[in-house]
Protein backbone atom coordinates (compact mmCIF):
# COMPACT_ATOMS: atom_id res chain seq x y z
CA UNK A 1 0.00 0.00 0.00
CA UNK A 2 1.60 3.39 -0.72
CA UNK A 3 2.09 6.19 1.92
CA UNK A 4 -0.29 9.02 1.33
CA UNK A 5 2.04 11.26 2.96
CA UNK A 6 4.41 10.68 0.00
CA UNK A 7 4.31 12.20 -3.02
CA UNK A 8 4.63 10.63 -6.19
CA UNK A 9 7.42 12.10 -8.72
CA UNK A 10 8.51 11.14 -12.47
CA UNK A 11 11.48 11.79 -14.47
CA UNK A 12 11.41 13.96 -17.52
CA UNK A 13 12.98 13.28 -20.56
CA UNK A 14 15.98 15.64 -19.05
CA UNK A 15 16.32 13.38 -15.79
CA UNK A 16 14.96 16.01 -13.46
CA UNK A 17 12.08 14.61 -11.48
CA UNK A 18 8.51 16.46 -11.49
CA UNK A 19 4.64 15.75 -9.89
CA UNK A 20 2.47 13.70 -12.04
CA UNK A 21 0.41 16.33 -12.80
CA UNK A 22 3.44 18.46 -14.05
CA UNK A 23 4.83 15.59 -16.50
CA UNK A 24 1.35 15.35 -17.80
CA UNK A 25 1.27 18.92 -18.80
CA UNK A 26 4.73 18.61 -20.41
CA UNK A 27 3.99 16.05 -22.11
CA UNK A 28 0.42 17.77 -23.78
CA UNK A 29 2.86 20.55 -24.46
CA UNK A 30 4.99 19.02 -26.59
CA UNK A 31 2.51 17.32 -28.47
CA UNK A 32 0.87 20.39 -29.38
CA UNK A 33 4.38 22.23 -30.05
CA UNK A 34 6.73 19.76 -31.79
CA UNK A 35 9.43 22.52 -32.78
CA UNK A 36 9.96 22.43 -28.67
CA UNK A 37 11.14 18.89 -28.78
CA UNK A 38 14.60 19.81 -30.44
CA UNK A 39 15.40 21.02 -26.85
CA UNK A 40 15.09 17.91 -25.10
CA UNK A 41 18.52 15.76 -26.28
CA UNK A 42 20.46 12.83 -25.64
CA UNK A 43 24.20 13.73 -25.99
CA UNK A 44 25.14 10.34 -27.65
CA UNK A 45 22.45 10.11 -29.64
CA UNK A 46 23.56 12.28 -32.93
CA UNK A 47 25.15 12.11 -36.03
CA UNK A 48 27.61 13.91 -38.47
CA UNK A 49 26.47 15.93 -41.16
CA UNK A 50 28.29 16.13 -44.60
CA UNK A 51 28.36 20.00 -43.88
CA UNK A 52 29.63 18.92 -40.21
CA UNK A 53 26.72 19.67 -38.55
CA UNK A 54 26.13 17.65 -35.68
CA UNK A 55 22.82 16.37 -35.73
CA UNK A 56 20.14 14.66 -33.42
CA UNK A 57 17.50 12.62 -35.41
CA UNK A 58 15.60 11.78 -32.33
CA UNK A 59 15.41 14.82 -31.63
CA UNK A 60 16.08 17.13 -34.68
CA UNK A 61 16.08 20.92 -35.02
CA UNK A 62 15.05 23.32 -37.74
CA UNK A 63 18.20 25.44 -37.54
CA UNK A 64 20.42 22.10 -38.70
CA UNK A 65 18.49 21.12 -41.66
CA UNK A 66 20.52 21.83 -44.53
CA UNK A 67 19.56 21.05 -48.24
CA UNK A 68 23.05 20.50 -49.13
CA UNK A 69 23.13 17.62 -46.60
CA UNK A 70 19.75 16.27 -47.71
CA UNK A 71 21.15 16.70 -51.61
CA UNK A 72 24.52 15.27 -50.87
CA UNK A 73 22.73 11.80 -48.27
CA UNK A 74 20.07 11.41 -51.29
CA UNK A 75 22.01 10.98 -54.18
CA UNK A 76 24.66 8.53 -52.13
CA UNK A 77 21.55 6.47 -51.34
CA UNK A 78 20.34 3.64 -53.78
CA UNK A 79 16.96 2.62 -54.06
CA UNK A 80 15.18 -0.65 -53.79
CA UNK A 81 17.27 -1.14 -50.74
CA UNK A 82 20.49 -1.40 -54.14
CA UNK A 83 18.32 -4.55 -56.13
CA UNK A 84 18.12 -2.81 -59.03
CA UNK A 85 20.48 -3.25 -62.10
CA UNK A 86 21.90 0.02 -62.07
CA UNK A 87 22.48 2.69 -58.80
CA UNK A 88 19.49 4.41 -58.93
CA UNK A 89 19.53 7.24 -55.98
CA UNK A 90 16.76 8.67 -54.02
CA UNK A 91 17.88 12.56 -55.41
CA UNK A 92 17.13 11.52 -58.51
CA UNK A 93 13.90 9.42 -57.72
CA UNK A 94 12.93 12.65 -56.25
CA UNK A 95 13.17 14.91 -58.84
CA UNK A 96 11.41 12.52 -61.33
CA UNK A 97 8.40 12.78 -58.77
CA UNK A 98 8.47 16.26 -58.02
CA UNK A 99 7.89 17.05 -62.19
CA UNK A 100 4.76 14.60 -61.99
CA UNK A 101 2.70 16.80 -59.42
CA UNK A 102 2.77 18.80 -56.05
CA UNK A 103 6.24 19.91 -56.63
CA UNK A 104 7.95 21.03 -53.84
CA UNK A 105 6.45 18.53 -51.68
CA UNK A 106 7.48 15.72 -54.30
CA UNK A 107 11.21 16.67 -54.55
CA UNK A 108 11.35 16.82 -50.50
CA UNK A 109 9.27 13.83 -49.72
CA UNK A 110 12.29 11.66 -48.48
CA UNK A 111 13.90 14.17 -46.78
CA UNK A 112 14.22 12.21 -43.54
CA UNK A 113 16.45 9.51 -45.45
CA UNK A 114 19.10 12.18 -45.76
CA UNK A 115 19.31 11.18 -41.31
CA UNK A 116 17.71 7.83 -40.88
CA UNK A 117 18.04 6.03 -44.39
CA UNK A 118 15.33 4.11 -44.91
CA UNK A 119 14.17 0.26 -44.11
CA UNK A 120 12.34 -1.99 -46.98
CA UNK A 121 8.64 -1.24 -46.80
CA UNK A 122 7.49 -4.51 -45.97
CA UNK A 123 9.90 -4.07 -42.94
CA UNK A 124 8.68 -0.94 -41.98
CA UNK A 125 5.19 -1.46 -42.48
CA UNK A 126 5.46 -3.90 -39.51
CA UNK A 127 3.70 -3.51 -36.33
CA UNK A 128 7.06 -3.76 -34.23
CA UNK A 129 8.53 -0.53 -37.08
CA UNK A 130 5.76 1.59 -35.45
CA UNK A 131 8.69 3.40 -33.63
CA UNK A 132 10.65 4.02 -36.68
CA UNK A 133 7.67 5.51 -38.59
CA UNK A 134 7.08 7.98 -35.75
CA UNK A 135 10.85 8.95 -35.51
CA UNK A 136 10.23 9.39 -39.43
CA UNK A 137 7.19 11.25 -39.80
CA UNK A 138 9.16 13.90 -36.92
CA UNK A 139 12.21 14.15 -39.24
CA UNK A 140 9.72 14.62 -42.72
CA UNK A 141 7.15 17.20 -40.90
CA UNK A 142 10.28 19.33 -39.81
CA UNK A 143 11.76 19.49 -42.86
CA UNK A 144 8.57 20.33 -45.05
CA UNK A 145 8.59 23.24 -41.95
CA UNK A 146 12.25 24.29 -42.89
CA UNK A 147 11.26 24.95 -46.41
CA UNK A 148 7.81 26.56 -45.77
CA UNK A 149 5.63 23.83 -47.11
CA UNK A 150 2.61 23.16 -44.35
CA UNK A 151 1.98 19.32 -43.25
CA UNK A 152 0.10 16.99 -43.89
CA UNK A 153 1.47 16.21 -47.37
CA UNK A 154 -1.33 16.48 -50.06
CA UNK A 155 -3.44 13.06 -51.32
CA UNK A 156 -1.62 13.36 -54.80
CA UNK A 157 1.69 13.15 -53.90
CA UNK A 158 0.86 9.05 -53.10
CA UNK A 159 -0.21 8.64 -56.52
CA UNK A 160 3.14 10.50 -57.79
CA UNK A 161 5.61 8.40 -55.80
CA UNK A 162 3.88 5.28 -56.74
CA UNK A 163 3.64 6.17 -60.36
CA UNK A 164 7.29 6.69 -60.44
CA UNK A 165 7.91 3.30 -58.18
CA UNK A 166 6.28 1.57 -60.88
CA UNK A 167 8.18 2.93 -63.79
CA UNK A 168 11.49 2.31 -61.98
CA UNK A 169 10.34 -1.09 -61.12
CA UNK A 170 9.84 -1.57 -64.55
CA UNK A 171 12.69 -0.89 -66.17
CA UNK A 172 15.49 -1.17 -63.15
CA UNK A 173 14.08 -4.61 -61.84
CA UNK A 174 13.09 -6.29 -65.02
CA UNK A 175 12.20 -8.71 -65.12
CA UNK A 176 10.19 -8.33 -62.17
CA UNK A 177 8.64 -11.21 -60.13
CA UNK A 178 5.31 -12.99 -60.95
CA UNK A 179 4.28 -11.98 -57.93
CA UNK A 180 5.47 -8.17 -57.82
CA UNK A 181 2.40 -6.07 -58.81
CA UNK A 182 3.24 -2.72 -59.74
CA UNK A 183 0.32 -0.13 -59.06
CA UNK A 184 0.16 1.78 -62.34
CA UNK A 185 1.46 1.39 -66.10
CA UNK A 186 4.68 2.57 -66.50
CA UNK A 187 5.72 5.80 -67.81
CA UNK A 188 7.46 6.12 -71.01
CA UNK A 189 9.86 8.21 -69.81
CA UNK A 190 14.20 7.54 -69.39
CA UNK A 191 15.66 6.43 -66.28
CA UNK A 192 18.63 7.86 -66.55
CA UNK A 193 20.43 6.09 -63.40
CA UNK A 194 22.97 8.98 -62.42
CA UNK A 195 26.22 8.66 -60.52
CA UNK A 196 25.76 10.76 -56.95
CA UNK A 197 27.44 13.63 -57.93
CA UNK A 198 25.29 14.15 -60.75
CA UNK A 199 22.15 13.24 -59.03
CA UNK A 200 22.86 15.92 -56.10
CA UNK A 201 23.76 18.64 -58.59
CA UNK A 202 20.28 17.69 -60.67
CA UNK A 203 18.68 18.01 -56.93
CA UNK A 204 20.00 20.79 -56.06
CA UNK A 205 18.97 22.82 -59.30
CA UNK A 206 15.40 21.75 -58.96
CA UNK A 207 15.70 22.75 -55.64
CA UNK A 208 16.50 26.17 -56.31
CA UNK A 209 14.05 26.10 -59.36
CA UNK A 210 11.47 25.52 -57.32
CA UNK A 211 12.15 27.18 -54.01
CA UNK A 212 14.44 30.40 -54.90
Amino acid sequence: MKNKNVKEFKITANGSLCPPEVAVAIKELYATRPELQGNIRKDDSWIQTYTGKKFYPLNPRIEDIDIEDIAHALSMVCRYTGHCQKFFSVAEHSVLVSYLGDEKFGLLHDGSECYIADIASPIKRMPEFSFYRDIEKNLQTMIYRKFGLISPEPDSLKKADLLMLSTEAYYLLNPLHPEWKIPYKPLPIQVKCLPPAEAKILFLDRFHELFG
